[in-house]
């Protein structure tokens, strides 16, 4: 199915609570016009990683079939993924490539080798390069050059963000999709798709982190003047509350789920305590009042727990006071009652709703508009960029590149300090905020286990 040339792109987030498949094909106006929607419950993976290949494959192929059933003219064969959990990393490094003659012009085949020379850093062998991402350019002697195709110059290097994750993670994520017959045709960040989802240029520019809220974990991404500063994962998210909702009024977690939802609250000021619900008893046993105070008590505190932690990273990155655009929430946790005004009393910052409505149109948008489809949104979005880039004319290659080929950058020279800082040798000052016993709990299991998410590795500039 095309459109005035367009290919359909179907974007597959395979999270913890939901399996969500959309197709998609830009129009006229270069906006994203959704063909067909399918969702379903997540059922054999969690945090990311697929605990089940038969449960996961199963969500997968029903996703897929309600989107066909929506629209059967679709042919679907082709995926874009998404990936998160806690054995995502961030590494920084750099690199550069000379010219044997100067006063060329720099085309898109220099660059491009540049950014491919960086999948060649060293990493550890259990983890496997997911994406690159340049930024900082710097033509010759030329700093900050946002775009160095066609300027002179006979040198040309960058800064990279280099974004890794488990080897074994991508392998189970690309047999559960390909054992139902389709094709993946790029793994993506989630947080990144987000960040496409529910940002502009600007945005980037003015400052942003941009907090996906989903069902396990709670994915980050920090820009600063344009470019990707940071991007992390906390290991809680919506099931969190939910199990918490569960545990602190004694009901089952699909009780705990449906009250979430429809009457969570993440604050608890100004919550009648005179208000109650009615629950169905287990086994057997006498219908349960909750109180809604209660509920929205327990919701506010495990939902502190994820601000807090958020606050408290942003405040070590020394990012907290360049963020002009402040804080952008999405995925299915953003769509909790008030929660932007308990952010913004919590962190101090502007908060907005990250929400797709500039990018869609069509049958869906409707509803895909919501927060929690942002992630599907921005993988349909990145599979249109790559096509996009792909289609662009290639400059004709006026000046040969130095033809050696690029040693494998080893740890020493790539990170010379490090590779790695763990969280033991840096002592971490907490956040003046107010701190709950859960964030305390979180705040060490995070430095014990998984701080090496965050971690960023020093760069070194290099001439």
């Amino acid at each position: 199915m095309r459109n005035n040339m367009q290919p359909v792109i179907v974007g597959l987030d395979l999270g913890t609570t939901k399996t969500v498949a959309i197709a998609a094909k830009k129009n006229e106006s270069g906006k994203l016009e959704v063909l067909g929607f399918g969702e379903t419950e997540s059922v054999g993976v969690n945090n990311g990683v697929v605990l089940n290949l038969e449960q996961c494959m199963s969500s997968i192929n029903l996703a897929i079939k309600k989107c066909i059933a929506s629209n059967p003219e679709l042919d679907i064969k082709d995926v874009y993924v998404g990936i998160s959990g806690q054995h995502i990393k961030n590494l920084k490094t750099r690199g550069e490539r000379s010219r044997r003659t100067d006063g060329y012009e720099i085309s898109k085949k220099d660059v491009d080798m540049l950014i491919s020379e960086q999948y060649k850093t060293y990493i550890p062998d259990t983890d496997q390069i997911i994406d690159v991402i340049p930024h900082s350019f710097v033509v010759d002697n030329t700093c900050y050059v946002d775009d160095p195709i066609g300027i002179c110059g006979s040198k040309i290097s960058a800064s990279f963000n280099i974004i890794t994750s488990d080897k074994n993670a991508i392998r189970n994520i690309k047999r559960s999709v390909e054992k139902t017959g389709l094709n993946i045709k790029n793994i993506a960040l989630q947080a990144l798709a987000s960040t496409v989802a529910v940002t502009n240029k600007e945005d980037l520019e003015e400052g942003v982190a941009i907090v996906d809220i989903g069902g396990s974990t709670t994915d980050i991404a920090i820009f600063c003047d344009g470019v990707l500063k940071h991007t992390g994962v906390i290991p809680c998210g919506g099931v969190n509350i939910t199990n918490d909702i569960r545990t602190g009024l004694g009901i089952l977690r699909s009780q705990a789920e449906l009250l979430k939802i429809q009457y969570g609250n993440a604050m608890a000021t100004g919550i009648d305590p005179d208000k109650y619900i009615t629950v169905a008893g287990l086994r057997g046993l006498p219908n349960k009042e909750i109180s809604l105070k209660m509920l929205a008590i327990i919701i506010e505190e495990a939902m502190q727990e994820i601000i807090d932690y958020i606050v408290y990273h942003l405040r070590q990155l020394n990012l907290d006071k360049s963020l002009n655009g402040g804080i952008i929430l999405t995925g299915g946790g953003a769509q909790l009652k008030n929660i932007l005004q308990f952010t913004r009393q919590i962190s101090g910052m502007n908060v907005r709703l990250g929400t797709s409505e500039e990018y869609l149109t069509g049958t869906y948008s409707d509803v895909l508009t919501k927060p929690a489809y942002a992630t599907c949104v921005g993988l349909i979005l990145k599979g249109y960029a790559e096509y996009e880039n792909a289609l662009a004319p290639v400059q004709p290659q006026t000046a040969a590149i130095i033809d050696e080929p690029a040693p494998l950058v080893s740890a020493e020279a790539a990170f010379p300090v490090v590779v790695i800082e763990k969280t033991e040798n840096k002592r971490m000052e907490l956040p003046k905020v107010k701190t709950s016993t859960r964030f305390l709990r979180i705040t060490t299991l995070v430095k014990n286990s998984f701080m090496g998410l965050f971690e960023e590795i020093e760069e070194e500039a290099r001439a």
